[in-house]
C-alpha cells in the first residue's frame, strides 16, 4: 500500500510508476477525479450561455431523469475538453501506469458522447464506460458494471461519496477528493493504493473570485455625496456606506456568475485561466451557492439600509450585467459601451442613496471616461492575443493574418486594434472636454466652492492620466484590467489624489 499526497509529490516527470499493482486494471472516474470539474455542470453552463431561454429546457429534461438530461446536453453542446482543468498528479500516475503495461480505463457517470471526447484527450485511457440516455452510470450501477468487466478485481480512482459503492468491490482505492472523512471511509472498505488530494480553496481564492479589488469602482458612489457637500451629514454618510457595501456584494455575485458563463474563454486567456473557477480550484456548485448568498446579502442590505431607489437600481445593475454576460459582451463596441454605462450607473446609485441631484455633465463625463478605459482593456487584450497567436504560428505579430480572432469570446479580430485604439483616445479627449464644460456650466456657479478656480486642476490631471494609460497601452505594458492598474500604479494614485485635493481645496478655501 502506497499513499501519495499531491502536496508531497516530486516534479511530475519523476513520479514513479505503480508497477506493484500492474495485474489489476486502474479505473479512473472523470468528474472531480481526473478532471477538476464536473462535465454535467460544464455542459449545462455552456448550453445556458448559448441559449439563455434553455434554462427551462434543463428543468424539463431533468424531470425525465439525470441520464436523459446528460444525453440531451451532450447532443447539444460542444465542450472544449482540451481546456478542462485536470488533476496533474493523477494524470501522470495513470500515464506512467499505462506505459508500464497496466491497463487503464475510465468509468464515468458522464454521457458517452462527452466521455469519449475526454478519453481521446488522454491517450493512455484504452476504453471508457459511461452513461447512456437511460442509465446514469453512478454508484451501485457503476460498481456492477465494473465487477462484470473485471471479475478478478480492479483499482478505482474516485473523489465523492457516491464512489464508496465502487470502492467496496475494488481491490484497491485511489483517492482524488478533498474530504479527509471520505478518505477514512475509503480505507475502511478497501486497501488504499494512492491519494492525490488537490489543494482546498483558501480564503485568498474566494477573495480573488469575489474580486474585492473591483470594489474600488464603488468609490464612485461617494462622488455625489462629496460634490453635494454632505460629507458631514452622518445619515447621508451611513446611507452611502450601506449602498457601497450592498453594491459590492451584488457586484461580486455577478462577477462569479460571469466567470461561470465565461469558463471556456477564460481558460484560453493569458491571465484569466488562473482564476479559481477556470482552474478548477473552486467547484461550480460552490460558486453557484456563493453567488446566491452574496446576492441575498446585497439586496437584503439595500432593502434595510439604503432605500427602495437603491434597491431598484441594484436590480437594474443585475439585469444589465446578466445580459452582458450572456450576450452583449460578444458584440463589439456595444460591450464596452455597456461597461461604461455600468460605471456611470454607480454614480446614479450614489446620488439615489444620499438623495441629491447629480449633474448631467458629470454623467456624460463618466460615460466618456469609462468608455475610454474599457476600450483600453479591449485594446490590450487584442494586442496580447494577437502577439500570442502570431508566436504560436511562427509569424511576426505585425504580419499576422488580420482575420484571426484576437479577442476570444469577444467578437474582435486583430484588424480591429487600430480602430479600438482610435476610439479609445477620442473618448479620452472627449472626457476632458466634457469635464471642462461641467466646470464652466455647473461647478463654477455652485455656492459650495469658495475658490472654484482651483478646479481647473482636475481636467489637466485627468488628461495627463488618460494620456499615460494610452501611452502604456500602445507600448503593450498596460495591465488588461484598468482598475487593477489604477489602484496599484503609484503615479495614478498620486494623480487621483490631486483631483480629489482640488475639489476639497476649492470647497474649503473661502
Amino acid at each position: 500500500m502506497s499513499v501519495v499526497f499531491a502536496s508531497d509529490l516530486v516534479p511530475v516527470r519523476e513520479v514513479p510508476a505503480p508497477d506493484f499493482h500492474k495485474p489489476y486494471p486502474l479505473v479512473l472516474d472523470f468528474d472531480g477525479t481526473l478532471l477538476r470539474t464536473d462535465l454535467l455542470l460544464e455542459a449545462a453552463l455552456d448550453y445556458v450561455k448559448r441559449r439563455p431561454i434553455g434554462i427551462f429546457m434543463l428543468l424539463l429534461w431533468a424531470l425525465r431523469g439525470v441520464a436523459h438530461l446528460k444525453h440531451q446536453l451532450a447532443s447539444r453542446t460542444e465542450l472544449a475538453v482540451s481546456l478542462l482543468p485536470i488533476n496533474d498528479e493523477l494524470v501522470t500516475y495513470a500515464r506512467l501506469a499505462a506505459e508500464g503495461g497496466r491497463e487503464v480505463i475510465a468509468a464515468t457517470a458522464a454521457n458517452r458522447v462527452i466521455a469519449e471526447k475526454v478519453r481521446a484527450r488522454f491517450g493512455f485511457v484504452s476504453e471508457v464506460l459511461a452513461s447512456c440516455d437511460r442509465v446514469n452510470l453512478k454508484g451501485p450501477l457503476k460498481a456492477e458494471a465494473l465487477m462484470q468487466r473485471f471479475p478478478d478485481g480492479y483499482a478505482y480512482a474516485g473523489d465523492a461519496g457516491s464512489d464508496l459503492a465502487v470502492w467496496r468491490h475494488a481491490r484497491f482505492g485511489v483517492f482524488a477528493g478533498r474530504d479527509p472523512a471520505l478518505l477514512d471511509r475509503l480505507c475502511r472498505v478497501t486497501a488504499l493504493e494512492a491519494a492525490f488530494i488537490p489543494p482546498r480553496a483558501q480564503l485568498k481564492d474566494w477573495l480573488r473570485a469575489m474580486r474585492l479589488h473591483q470594489w474600488a469602482k464603488n468609490g464612485l458612489l461617494f462622488i455625489p455625496l462629496l460634490l453635494a457637500g454632505q460629507l458631514l451629514d452622518p445619515s447621508k454618510v451611513f446611507a452611502c456606506i450601506a449602498a457601497f457595501v450592498a453594491m459590492g456584494l451584488v457586484a461580486s455575485a455577478t462577477y462569479i456568475l460571469n466567470d461561470l458563463l465565461d469558463l471556456e474563454a477564460d481558460r484560453q486567456h493569458w491571465s484569466k485561466r488562473k482564476r479559481p473557477f477556470a482552474a478548477g480550484v473552486i467547484g461550480i456548485p460552490q460558486a453557484i451557492a456563493a453567488s446566491t448568498l452574496l446576492l441575498t446579502l446585497g439586496f437584503g442590505l439595500a432593502a434595510v439600509a439604503a432605500g427602495p431607489a437603491v434597491l431598484g437600481l441594484l436590480g437594474l445593475y443585475c439585469a444589465v450585467t446578466l445580459g452582458y454576460s450572456l450576450h452583449l459582451k460578444r458584440t463589439p463596441i456595444l460591450d464596452v459601451t455597456v461597461l461604461a454605462a455600468l460605471f456611470t450607473l454607480r454614480l446614479v446609485l450614489g446620488a439615489a442613496a444620499v438623495e441629491v441631484r447629480i449633474s448631467a455633465w458629470l454623467l456624460v463625463f463618466s460615460m466618456f471616461l469609462f468608455l475610454s478605459l474599457a476600450l483600453a482593456k479591449r485594446s490590450t487584450e487584442i494586442e496580447r492575443k494577437f502577439a500570442a497567436d502570431a508566436l504560436e504560428n511562427g509569424n511576426k505579430a505585425r504580419g499576422y493574418v488580420a482575420t484571426d480572432v484576437a479577442g476570444s469570446g469577444r467578437g474582435y479580430i486583430a484588424a480591429d486594434a487600430p480602430i479600438i485604439a482610435g476610439f479609445g483616445v477620442s473618448s479620452a479627449l472627449a472626457a476632458v472636454q466634457v469635464m471642462v464644460l461641467y466646470l464652466i456650466n455647473d461647478a463654477f456657479s455652485d455656492t459650495l466652492y469658495g475658490f472654484p478656480q482651483l478646479l481647473w486642476v482636475a481636467p489637466v490631471v485627468i488628461g495627463l492620466w488618460l494620456g499615460r494609460v494610452w501611452l502604456l497601452c500602445g507600448r503593450g505594458i498596460l495591465n488588461d484590467d484598468p482598475v487593477v492598474f489604477a489602484v496599484s500604479d503609484k503615479v495614478s494614485l498620486a494623480l487621483g489624489g490631486c483631483v480629489l485635493a482640488s475639489f476639497i481645496g476649492a470647497a474649503v478655501i473661502a
